[in-house]
């Protein structure tokens, strides 16, 4: 998810579609996503409880899901926390349309579009945990405005994160890490939790691996780790973050 505020709300930098979809992805989209897409009310808040057909334990966010291998992997194996999906490239819409399928999981749902449409239709402190893993780093300094980590959709994230939620991202873009800890070290709403360099090389214990993240290995490259928790609303950290 990327884009910047113009006049006109939201601009949208990032591809909606790829290849052609083969007839049977083309048919889940037709059929399945209607079932499982998040809709925005036309006013009001959105209750994300309601979205599921039964109540769950927590709810969790994956912003820029790609091909749904780690959201789906995480559903299968947390079946008691909804899952909402936040991506508009179709071609991955439909592989974790596919996923959902194959493991049989009914506790996924999917916004297919800017994640910043949903983020304003939220109620406050709603997501125990976020993902935004290997989100476009746009490398170049003239892009650096279209990262996804930026003062606007921070300022989301600590207002939608509840009382110890955590935050966790992923990069093998050491440039666009660095940004990501520049914006999120300064936020006193949120502590990183790393305590040496082993917490931020090394994946958490239920860590999936994304394709994206296999790719950049097969490349030679190494990913950085970052996890950050929400101090409680409304409470003044008692230690200064790294």
């Amino acid at each position: 998810m990327t884009g910047e505020k113009n006049h006109d709300g939201p601009q949208w930098y990032g591809r909606r579609q790829g290849h052609k979809l083969r007839p049977s992805r083309q048919a889940l989209i037709d059929q399945r996503l209607p079932d499982l897409r998040i809709v925005l009310p036309e006013d009001g808040v959105l209750d994300p409880q309601t979205v599921f057909s039964k109540s769950l334990r927590d709810i969790w966010l994956e912003v820029g899901f790609g091909g749904g291998e780690h959201l789906a992997a995480q559903a299968r194996a947390n079946p008691d926390i909804g899952f909402i999906g936040c991506e508009p490239f179709i071609n991955g819409v439909a592989n974790l349309l596919s996923l959902i399928d194959q493991g049989g999981l009914t506790n996924v749902r999917i916004f297919d579009d800017d994640a910043r449409k949903l983020f304003a239709a939220l109620p406050g402190a709603v997501f125990g945990r976020v993902y935004a893993l290997y989100t476009d780093p746009w490398p170049k300094k003239r892009h650096h405005r279209r990262r996804f980590i930026s003062d606007d959709t921070t300022d989301s994230l600590v207002r939608l994160m509840k009382d110890g939620a955590e935050l966790r991202l992923a990069h093998d873009h050491m440039g666009y890490v660095g940004w990501m800890l520049e914006h999120l070290t300064g936020r006193p709403e949120l502590q990183w939790q790393a305590k040496s360099k082993r917490d931020w090389v090394e994946a958490p214990p239920d860590w999936v691996e994304t394709r994206y993240e296999q790719k950049a290995k097969a490349r030679g490259l190494r990913s950085a780790y970052l996890c950050f928790k929400r101090w409680p609303h409304g409470t003044v950290p008692l230690v200064e973050n790294h």
